[in-house]
């Protein structure tokens, strides 16, 4: 077995009995897709109570899954010297504050210009990591902390972490309407059935919880904090669009936008100028690969979200 092979081991939670294998691990393991799972149950990389089982086995719950993930071979991405917003860097880690606009890997007609090209020139020895070493993604249009690892331990290690929701990720997101408090949202999300492009709230997609308290509260839109429970692709987007309060500017879930009445010519159109999602990921808290140690960090608003903030402020006041 290469020394790279992460090993993870777990037990099936009982109440979920009768769900299928393959979707109830992909759920259970955020950084694995269904298909990755479904890739590792037919390479016999994965054993339940020392089985090799099929992706549409339905457990029994209470099972233990002993899970072997082998390495894959490092992306041909090229180093690109790209601004970048450190964070924090040591020996095994990197944090970084991704500013809105910039993708977080090259893709189908996005071969470079990304965060990942410029991962990869600000550390070279990434180019030996699965995927740069970039733990996980935000949306092009979403600014925050990202969080890289610099070695393959780090990487095992924080993957990990994400898999048993022990890292915590938190956001800021200003919504339309005015909501009365906090809350919680748990609805499953899968693949658009007719857009690919799109993700979509349906009741065969992959279980997803968000979790939101409201910051601040104005006539016609809501100022939020939320941490997510699982990673969904797009998922706080879609839970506050499927509880009727999606993101101001979001050009894919947005809806029609609700424009704060009274502002001014100027105001206004800066307002309508704001051509992406108000999502920004302002808090990581994890444990250091390291020694375990309790780390966390936190990103102010970029000017563009505090832009409309004054403006509903002075507005309220």
């Amino acid at each position: 077995m290469s020394s790279d092979t992460t090993e993870i081991a777990l037990v099936l939670p009982e109440e979920r009995a009768g769900e299928r294998l393959d979707s109830l691990l992909a759920e259970l393991l955020p950084d694995l897709s269904r298909s990755r799972i479904q890739e590792l149950l037919g390479a016999g990389e994965i054993v339940v109570n020392g089985e090799n089982l099929r992706p549409s086995h339905r457990v029994h719950g209470g099972e233990a899954v002993q899970l072997r993930l082998p390495p894959r071979e490092p992306e041909h991405w090229a180093a690109e010297n790209l601004p970048l917003q450190v964070v924090h860097e040591d020996e095994e880690i990197l944090v970084l504050d991704k500013v809105a606009g910039m993708l977080t890997h090259p893709g189908a007609g996005h071969p470079g210009g990304t965060l990942a090209n410029a991962v990869l020139a600000h550390c070279p020895d990434n180019s030996k990591l699965p995927r740069a070493g970039i733990v996980h993604r935000l949306d092009k249009d979403t600014s925050g902390l990202l969080l890289v690892a610099k070695t393959e331990h780090a990487r095992q290690d924080l993957t990990e972490q994400l898999a048993e929701r022990s890292m915590h990720r938190e956001y800021i997101a200003l919504v339309q309407g005015a909501m009365t408090g906090g809350g919680r949202v748990e609805a499953p999300i899968g693949r658009h059935s007719h857009d690919r492009l799109r993700m979509a709230v349906r009741s065969d997609g992959r279980f997803a919880r968000t979790d939101y308290r409201l910051l601040e509260r104005f006539p016609r839109h809501t100022l939020l904090r939320l941490r997510l429970a699982t990673g969904r692709t797009h998922q706080i987007r879609l839970h506050m669009r499927h509880i009727g309060h999606p993101l101001v500017g979001d050009p894919v879930y947005g809806g029609r936008s609700i424009v704060p009445p009274g502002l001014d010519a100027a105001a206004l159109d800066t307002w309508r100028a704001f051509r992406r999602q108000a999502l920004h990921a302002w808090r990581l808290e994890l444990e250091h690969p390291r020694d375990g140690e309790l780390c966390a960090w936190e990103s102010p608003l970029p000017s563009d979200m505090e832009e409309l903030l004054t403006m509903l402020r002075r507005l309220a006041s």
